[in-house]
């Protein structure tokens, strides 16, 4: 009796054995179900993060029609001023209130935004024969106000989405920026030379290149709002964000038919869920913010208005302009994919702090390239800022958000955001002092 005991003991033991097996591998089968789409999702955070810059871009990559239009009132440089404060404003707005904003309306909204705004853009145009004067100046910087507030409403949102999510898809993001930029470049090239010996050919191609760009707003539209919530890993992030506490996922989470149990918490004696503060998050992280506020303040104390305006004359006329844009861009794309290579990812804080530092030698090295030097050399001092600038975004945007809960990471990628707006706010103005000592430079 005793043996026959003893056998039942250890098939009992077996029987726990292999159920706990079962339910192990069955939890294995259920995480790699809810992972799927890894690669899928990174295509579509790149065309997210191409359609969130590019009603922007395209203001840059026209700049050769505004100057046209507007010669005497330094567009390139007028246009960026004026997009900052409505950008900077909006985003200390969102990101003092960021853990109480719907990030899934805050994205549509943005995304519906930029692609208005450029539609306004083209019927301005149409609306004024594509004639210059105070008048449409004026309008065109009004939609460009509109600009800086798309801008924010989606890339703040995005990010701190994004950061509470694999490092990948925000790399994939950014890409996508820098792309729309190289893109842009080309496409306006592209447009330039096939409507240049036409009657008023360069007009039609802006008009060709703002219609192409409004389409592309739209579908990254159509891709955040029904598209993104059917992958399975977004999902699988959000409501993990959610079960930490973060209520910026939940509408998220509704359209993709998820329940989220966030709504009932504390119904059942459970304990609210506790995070760090944004301003301990900042005090944390304040190397991070200051690396992104200097590398957005130098890159905007060069780029775009003295490429644009102090960068001399050139056998490539109005084209040198053109192609300088289009280096910038192709450097900051490369720099945003250079860090998938793992050994050459800068992961040290001090590292990229003195980096950072360093890209300031590029001021002295611009001024003496500009006034003795030859357009080569130029060419290859942008293409040299857009890599570093590209760079080294994307080694802090996917190193800083480790670490750290579902809210307090989407909470950090808004405060990141916003010192990279300040950065680029005061390197807006600083660029205003390349005109200093200039004749009729005001």
């Amino acid at each position: 009796m005793a043996q026959v005991g003893n056998d039942d003991v250890g098939n009992g033991d077996r029987d726990e054995d292999l159920a706990a097996r079962a339910l192990e591998m069955q939890g294995a089968r259920g995480r790699e179900k809810h992972l799927q789409g890894k690669y899928i999702g990174q295509l579509v955070f790149w065309i997210l993060g191409f359609g969130s810059i590019i009603a922007w871009n395209a203001m840059l990559a026209i700049g050769d029609y505004y100057y046209d239009l507007f010669p005497d009132y330094h567009p390139a440089r007028v246009f960026t001023l004026v997009y900052q404060p409505f950008a900077l404003g909006t985003m200390a707005i969102l990101t003092y209130n960021e853990a109480r904003i719907n990030t899934r309306k805050r994205n549509i909204v943005g995304y519906l935004l930029a692609s208005a705004s450029t539609l306004m853009l083209l019927l301005l145009d149409l609306a004024t024969s594509g004639k210059g004067g105070i008048g449409p100046f004026v309008g065109i910087c009004a939609v460009v106000g509109i600009f800086g507030v798309a801008d924010v409403q989606v890339n703040g949102g995005m990010v701190g989405d994004l950061s509470l999510m694999c490092p990948e898809f925000i790399q994939s993001y950014y890409a996508g920026m820098a792309a729309c930029g190289a893109m842009t470049a080309g496409l306006r090239l592209i447009t330039k030379a096939a409507f240049e010996n036409a009657s008023y050919g360069l007009r039609n191609g802006v008009l060709l290149f703002m219609a192409i760009s409004t389409s592309m707003e739209f579908l990254c539209f159509l891709l955040y709002a029904f598209y993104l919530p059917k992958i399975p890993i977004v999902n699988y992030y959000r409501n993990k964000a959610s079960m930490e506490g973060s209520k910026t996922v939940s509408a998220d989470l509704k359209a993709a038919g998820i329940h989220t149990p966030t709504t009932n918490q504390g119904e059942r004696g459970s304990k609210p869920h506790v995070r760090l503060s944004s301003k301990e998050l900042l005090i944390q992280n304040m190397d991070y913010a200051t690396v992104l506020f200097l590398v957005y303040m130098l890159t905007l104390s060069i780029f775009p208005g003295f490429i644009s305006e102090n960068t001399g004359t050139h056998r490539l006329g109005s084209w040198y302009m053109l192609v300088l844009i289009a280096m910038f861009n192709s450097g900051d794309l490369l720099g945003r994919y250079v860090i998938l290579v793992e050994r050459i990812k800068l992961r040290s804080r001090r590292g990229l702090m003195m980096a950072a530092l360093a890209r300031f030698l590029l001021v002295p090295a611009f001024y003496f390239t500009a006034k003795y030097g030859d357009k080569g050399w130029m060419i290859a001092l942008t293409l040299l800022l857009g890599l570093t600038n590209g760079y080294l975004t994307v080694c802090v945007m996917t190193s800083a958000p480790k670490g750290y809960k579902g809210p307090e990471q989407n909470a950090l990628g808004n405060l990141l955001v916003f010192f990279l707006l300040v950065g680029i706010c005061v390197g807006v103005v600083l660029d205003w002092m390349w005109l200093i000592g200039k004749k009729n430079a005001f």
